[in-house]
């Protein structure tokens, strides 16, 4: 098999919420007096720190990386709250039996291509049971824009297989057409599943190489073989 790293998005693609993030950025911007309009905007695909970059914006404050750090830190407190009591959280269909089924591929290194912070992404999968499931990842943290970001995380995983990213086929398993998007920006192949807000018709549209409803598909295993 030719060496493979394998980049799972989290939102919409291992998980789904229930809304707990969009509460916890809303009460992270009411903390500085800005409204709930000001995020009047679909999250989907974008990272972490772009989200609070649009919404100072949209509240007429100062977009400095001080104010970006300072609210993300506020969303992360108010997330580790929401997420314990949010009914709508759950790890998607598919997800647990296809890592379990990666876990032990040779020449696999699986990670993370999320725009989470590292400790927003930590959060989310310690309250699905799969924190300790990816060895690395690229994170919002590591860069705004998703391509980038990507690019860290294939890197990062080529390092753990020992050899170049040119020597690697990158596998972007994500839900939004922004995952499409970047993957294609760094010459990956993408797994779009539209488990999230995006169905089936509109990620074909990005041509992504694989369409699925979920990751139950057999045809994801499949695409890693």
């Amino acid at each position: 098999m030719t060496p493979t790293i394998a980049l799972f998005d989290i939102d919409g693609t291992l998980v789904t919420c229930g809304g707990a993030g969009r509460r916890s950025m809303t009460r992270a911007f009411a903390d500085l007096g800005a409204s709930a309009s000001c995020i009047d905007f679909d999250f989907g695909g974008m990272t972490d720190r772009a989200i609070a970059r649009r919404g100072l914006r949209a509240s007429g404050r100062p977009e400095t990386d001080a104010e970006i750090e300072a609210l993300i830190a506020r969303y992360l407190g108010h997330l580790q709250d929401e997420l314990p009591r949010s009914a709508g959280f759950r790890v998607l269909p598919g997800v647990v039996a296809l890592l379990d089924a990666l876990r032990t591929r040779p020449g696999l290194a699986l990670g993370l291509g999320t725009g989470n912070v590292v400790r927003g992404a930590e959060t989310k999968l310690a309250q699905g049971g799969l924190l300790g499931r990816f060895a690395f990842g690229g994170y919002g943290c590591d860069h705004e824009d998703r391509a980038a970001l990507l690019a860290a995380g294939a890197a990062r995983g080529a390092a753990q297989l020992g050899l170049s990213v040119e020597a690697c086929r990158v596998i972007v398993l994500g839900d939004t057409p922004r995952d499409v998007a970047a993957a294609h920006a760094i010459g990956a192949s993408c797994v779009a599943v539209a488990t999230g807000t995006f169905g089936v018709e509109a990620l074909r549209e990005g041509g992504p190489a694989l369409v699925v409803q979920d990751l139950t598909s057999p045809a994801v295993h499949a695409w890693f073989d």
